[in-house]
């Protein structure tokens, strides 16, 4: 017996539609499968067991993030109340006022109580770093 070449054609065309539709069919049972063992209430531990790992991870990761947060953030407000004592002279003042405590809660208080604006212009000029600005009025100087 002979297979002509069109016998050959018409058998593939066959098979490959028949387990086309076999795996269509295995797909769908196995997916049903699937979703009703999920619903059911035995899957919980096996799902917690199985995803145990990846929250692990994230938890991690998170954590990781969140110190790298942490110290850059309390780092830049570090460096910025170092450039405010530096600015309107707060440590100076403390470290001056250190032995004597109520000389040093009188310059706390002064501080605190707006004192400190008074002394602030007069040490931005001193140091001349700052010039006041000149504004134009109507296009004049």
């Amino acid at each position: 017996m002979e297979i002509t070449a069109i016998e050959l054609i018409g058998l593939a065309v066959f098979w490959s539609i028949f387990y086309f539709y076999l795996s269509h069919f295995i797909a769908n049972l196995s997916r049903d499968a699937w979703v009703e063992y999920i619903r059911s209430p035995e899957s919980d531990e096996m799902l917690l067991e199985a995803l145990d790992p990846i929250v692990n991870e994230i938890e991690d990761r998170m954590h990781d993030k969140l110190e790298a947060f942490q110290s850059s953030f309390f780092g830049s407000l570090g460096a910025a109340s170092k450039k405010l004592d530096q600015s309107t002279g707060q440590a100076t003042i403390k470290a001056v006022t250190r032995d004597n405590p109520i000389l040093g809660f009188v310059a706390e208080y002064l501080m605190k109580s707006g004192g400190l604006d008074e002394f602030k212009c007069v040490n931005t000029l001193s140091n001349g770093s700052e010039k006041p600005k000149e504004k134009e009025k109507l296009g004049l100087k």
